[in-house]
């Protein structure tokens, strides 16, 4: 009998919570083996799947297999906004785009599997598939020495429903395999703002205008970090405030890229 991912993801927000909010302990070195030991005893179910998770991939919440069926960006893509390009038009996407924003790139397309497990990160409560996404995003362009990361911030109200800033965990992740310092003091919603999922580009554009503020951010290299790639909106506007604050350079990265983002 295996245990369920529910299971998996108790054992696994425990631990990640211990080993944040403090140094390790003897009691966590044996907790550590309690859990080895429950693994061997009752495999891990793969997240999206629902087949056994090998040993071999510890604890992690999404299995191989599935994260192997996570299709990469296509070559060539713009230099700019990281948009696949046919070679015989310019990119449309960011050609009207404003100065600020220098550099966009995403992990995978956002579709199948990739799709499924942002949904369960935004809307199902599983923020620790944040480890999988990071691992797959560790090698963005973006993503060198000398950067600091920076979570697009959540709407007070979505984050206190969610419990938790997806693109916050998401950076911390990244933070940790890159040992890239994670900035969460530079940059703040100023308003609510409605959900983008079913707003035109020109709207999504409209409702995040001045959605953000920014703290003195003299000579910083910013990366920003945020699950979805859509239509750049939201990242515009977030580079915008860190820009008239100082900002060296912004630069962002994102797990997935939504499919026809110019339209």
């Amino acid at each position: 009998m295996r245990h369920s991912a529910d299971s998996s993801r108790i054992t696994g927000r425990v631990a990640l919570d211990e080993t944040e909010s403090a140094p390790a302990t003897r009691w966590q070195r044996l907790g550590a083996i309690a859990r080895g030991v429950e693994r061997w005893l009752l495999p891990g179910e793969c997240l999206l799947c629902r087949g056994a998770v090998p040993l071999g991939d510890d604890d992690a919440l999404v299995c191989g297999v599935c994260r192997s069926r996570w299709r990469s960006v296509p070559d060539p893509v713009c230099l700019r906004c990281g948009e696949p390009l046919d070679l015989e038009q310019p990119c449309r996407l960011c050609a009207g785009w404003p100065h600020g924003l220098v550099r966009v790139r995403s992990a995978v397309q956002l579709e199948g599997g990739a799709r499924d497990v942002v949904h369960r990160l935004k809307y199902e409560g599983w923020w620790r598939v944040v480890e999988p996404m990071a691992l797959r995003m560790k090698s963005l362009a973006p993503l060198t020495g000398g950067v600091s990361l920076i979570p697009i911030p959540l709407a007070r109200k979505r984050e206190r429903l969610r419990g938790y800033n997806q693109s916050e965990r998401l950076a911390t992740a990244l933070g940790r395999l890159l040992s890239l310092p994670v900035r969460t003091d530079l940059l703040r919603r100023t308003r609510e703002t409605a959900t983008q999922t079913a707003l035109t580009p020109d709207e999504r554009r409209a409702n995040v205008s001045g959605a953000f503020a920014a703290d003195n951010a003299l000579g910083v290299r910013v990366v920003l970090v945020d699950d979805v790639f859509t239509t750049g909106a939201t990242l515009l506007s977030a580079a915008q405030a860190l820009c008239e604050r100082g900002a060296e350079r912004v630069e962002a990265v994102t797990f997935g890229r939504a499919a026809d983002c110019s339209l």
